[in-house]
C-alpha cells in the first residue's frame, strides 16, 4: 500500500522535516499543528485550539472529508489552567462526532506564546 505525503501552501510550507499530512490507506495521519502564524498565535488556549482546528479542517476538506470524520486526537497542553478553554473549544467544534483522544502535558512548545498543539488522525472512508 503506497504512503502519500502532502503539505499545503495555505497552511504555511513546512520550515523542518516534517510533512502536514500522510495517508496510508484508509487513514490521514496529520504532524502537530499550533496556532503558530495565525491570529490567534497570543491568544488564550481556547483561541489557540480553534486556530488549530482550522487548520485541521483545512486538511480533512483537502480530502473531502470534515472534523467529523476524525477519528483520534492528541492535545498536548502546557498548563493544566488551560485544559477547560481547550476543552470547550473541542466540545463546540465536534457536536456529536468525538474522537478518541489523549491529553498529554507538556513541558513547552517551540514558541513560548503556544498553548496548545494537536495532532490528528483522519478516516478517509
Amino acid at each position: 500500500m503506497p504512503v502519500s505525503r502532502q503539505n499545503f501552501e495555505q497552511l504555511g510550507l513546512p520550515v523542518g522535516p516534517y510533512t502536514h499530512a500522510v495517508v496510508h490507506g484508509d487513514t490521514l495521519y496529520t504532524s502537530g499543528f499550533t496556532a503558530f502564524g495565525t491570529d490567534a498565535q497570543p491568544l488564550d488556549a481556547k483561541a489557540q485550539t480553534a486556530a488549530v482546528l482550522d487548520q485541521l479542517e483545512v486538511i480533512a476538506e483537502q480530502y473531502e472529508r470534515s472534523l467529523r470524520d476524525l477519528v483520534k486526537v492528541t492535545v498536548f497542553v502546557c498548563d493544566p489552567a488551560d485544559i477547560p478553554g481547550i476543552r470547550t473549544a473541542l466540545t463546540e467544534r465536534y457536536g456529536d462526532a468525538i474522537p478518541a483522544s489523549s491529553l498529554v502535558m507538556v513541558s513547552g512548545l517551540f514558541a513560548p506564546e503556544l498553548r496548545v498543539e494537536i495532532e490528528a488522525l483522519i478516516a478517509l472512508q
